[in-house]
């Protein structure tokens, strides 16, 4: 079968490419510092590709066979990119290819430029002195880097695959996918950890796929803003014009009046929102505005339009 190359020739002249390949690089490298900090110096097992890369180099290790934590997370990963090519396309799998090989190799960095033995004091497996917080620590910065390739339709590789996978084809929202897949993976700590540290992933787990949820939604957050006016067709101009975005119009009759309107809606980001609510002012509208959040948005959510006069 003929590939061509054309494609990815043309997405590397493209602002997109270099500003999604930067958030990327950025999010892979939070996530090597979340497991190699957070992670590696307790052999605390969360539901990450990397707890269960921690897993095997210690089974591994009790039959004499040394493999680094990160080769094994690359090997991993490469099964798993595996998977994504096959079930959520070339678009989320070339992306997430990029994330899982510079995962290894990132930790790898850490460990070259500060080693968390340098940073644990004596007697203790903790960075931060006390596991509660490491593990927070590692939840933070973990769910912030999912949530910045989720947002581009990448992801940090590893079990974030499997977890969208359950996302696409059972349409479980991603935070509690994360959470199946990562309860999984933590169960295969007991081979190697005592039951309070298999406790102590388990808990991790679920927090990350609330804490990840919460970033995601907060990144993917829109505006539905409904506007009644007798100036709804300036508000309307400016929505389309202006903001190059669409709206619907829905005539209505006031419950309290009697009188026919219109009422204009509209799904804007925060700034296009907060650019509306300003023209609104300033050209003294009268108007009667309400506005929600929705987390998410599917179909025909486009870019905006840009208009030349």
């Amino acid at each position: 079968m003929k590939i061509s190359v054309q494609p990815l020739l043309d997405s590397l002249r493209t602002t997109k490419f270099w500003k999604e390949f930067l958030l990327i690089t950025i999010g892979m490298l939070l996530s090597a510092m979340a497991v190699y900090y957070f992670l590696l110096p307790a052999n605390l097992i969360i539901g990450t590709v990397s707890g269960l890369a921690i897993v095997l180099s210690g089974v591994l290790a009790a039959f004499g066979i040394t493999v680094k934590v990160s080769l094994m997370v690359t090997i991993l990963n490469v099964i798993l990119i595996v998977l994504a090519l096959l079930l959520l396309g070339r678009d989320f799998g070339v992306k997430t290819i990029y994330a899982s090989l510079i995962l290894g190799p990132m930790m790898d960095l850490c460990e070259a430029v500060m080693p968390y033995e340098k940073l644990i004091a004596p007697g203790t497996v903790s960075v931060m002195g006390d596991l509660w917080f490491d593990l927070m620590c590692f939840v933070i910065l973990l769910s912030i880097s999912q949530a910045l390739l989720f947002n581009i339709n990448a992801s940090t590789g590893g079990l974030d695959i499997v977890a969208k996978i359950i996302n696409k084809y059972f349409h479980m929202d991603i935070g509690a996918s994360v959470t199946l897949a990562g309860f999984v993976t933590c169960l295969t700590a007991f081979a190697i950890n005592p039951f309070r540290l298999v406790i102590i992933g388990l808990l991790g787990t679920w927090l990350n796929g609330i804490v990840v949820n919460f970033f995601t939604a907060t990144l993917n957050r829109r505006k539905r803003v409904c506007i009644v006016s007798k100036d709804h067709e300036k508000a309307r101009k400016f929505i389309v014009e202006s903001l190059g975005r669409g709206c619907s119009l829905y005539p209505l009759i006031g419950g309290y009046t009697g009188e026919q309107g219109m009422e204009v809606q509209a799904l804007l980001t925060q700034d296009e929102f907060a650019n509306l609510m300003e023209f609104i002012r300033r050209e003294n509208i009268r108007a009667f505005v309400t506005a929600s959040n929705v987390s998410e948005v599917y179909g025909l959510w486009l870019k905006p339009k840009k208009f030349h006069f």
